[in-house]
């Protein structure tokens, strides 16, 4: 019987996308042991996976590579038949490489690429590629021949005492709002989330969604607002509860981040908002009633990276400000 580990240490987007591998080997390999390894902090993203069966945590704060070489040794020990890394550098890698797994795949991009016994190359549209290739599908391509070549699409497991404790929040009608990114050429501004909410509907409730140091900037956007129905919701819910209460939203808004893919984890409305970075590389909203929007005019700066940066490379983040509020409410005339 196959024994898969799936190797994803990158951030919270990146570990929900790779849900979809999980996914589609419980598929064809139902009886399978599937373990996840993943960076200490994302480990409740998959807290409720029913087709997991052991989460591998690394910290990468405390005691990094002494934990690293440990983990490494417990993983050769467990015997994979399967290591299928998703992750594209050099840590992630060595635990591949010293895996002793007969089966080792990952992309040619990882300096250990060389000891896969199933090599794909990471491929990224060119921007402004109308079907760009998406990350579940650069994913997919590393099982394809154990599988078959359609991805799967991801999928988060809000518990029954995760939908109880969000009940509170959907007596009406609401929407959703993420505002922050690790990255701040990904944020869209305060100034023009404010703006945006001053138009949405006012009959529904706005709830902004984030982590406890997230809470600064919905203090901020609630402090600028005209609107009364703007609640700060940073710090009170897990990230299967979000996940949960975006489900049910008639709209959710978020950046090129995490709180995105959680939408298209829950086939949750999504509205993506794309500054510096672009469609291009494969990072869209996968749910049904989607949509990306960014800046109509194609900038020569944008994109500027895959990341973003900590500020606007030109001084100007036009990729941002030019967006306008009519784009966003896209949703809004699409049901009258």
């Amino acid at each position: 019987m196959p024994k898969f580990l799936i190797i994803q240490t990158a951030y919270l987007g990146d570990v929900v996308l790779a849900t979809s591998v999980v996914e589609k080997l419980h598929e064809y390999f139902p009886d399978a042991q599937i373990d996840f390894l993943l960076r200490k902090g994302n480990e409740r993203l998959l807290s409720n996976n029913p087709y997991i069966n052991k989460l591998w945590i690394w910290d990468k704060k405390k005691g990094k590579y002494k934990n690293l070489l440990q983990m490494a040794v417990n993983i050769r020990n467990t015997k994979y038949t399967h290591v299928i890394n998703l992750h594209r550098f050099i840590t992630s890698g060595f635990i591949t490489f010293f895996s002793g797994a007969g089966s080792k795949r990952g992309f040619d991009k990882n300096p250990f690429s060389f000891c896969y016994t199933k090599k794909v190359k990471h491929i990224i549209s060119p921007p402004y590629t109308v079907k760009p290739v998406l990350e579940i599908e650069r994913y997919q391509a590393l099982i394809d021949d154990i599988t078959d070549k359609k991805a799967a699409l991801p999928k988060m497991y809000p518990s029954v005492s995760d939908y109880e404790k969000i009940k509170q929040y959907q007596a009406g009608k609401y929407i959703c709002i993420a505002p922050s990114s690790v990255w701040y050429t990904k944020r869209y501004p305060v100034e023009k989330w404010v703006s945006l909410i001053n138009v949405l509907p006012p009959d529904h409730t706005i709830y902004i969604l984030g982590g406890p140091d997230d809470g600064h900037i919905a203090s901020d956007i609630i402090s600028r607002s005209e609107n009364k129905n703007v609640v700060s919701l940073c710090g009170k819910l897990e990230f299967l509860q979000s996940a949960g209460l975006m489900q049910s939203a008639e709209m959710n808004y978020a950046n090129d981040s995490g709180p995105l893919h959680f939408a298209s984890a829950t086939n949750a409305p999504m509205t993506g908002v794309f500054c510096s970075t672009e469609r291009g590389y494969g990072f869209g909203p996968l749910s049904d009633n989607s949509r990306i929007v960014e800046v109509a005019e194609r900038l020569y700066c944008k994109p500027c990276g895959i990341h973003g940066h900590q500020k606007c490379p030109e001084g100007h983040f036009r990729c941002a400000w030019e967006i306008k509020d009519e784009q966003l409410l896209w949703w809004i005339s699409k049901k009258i």
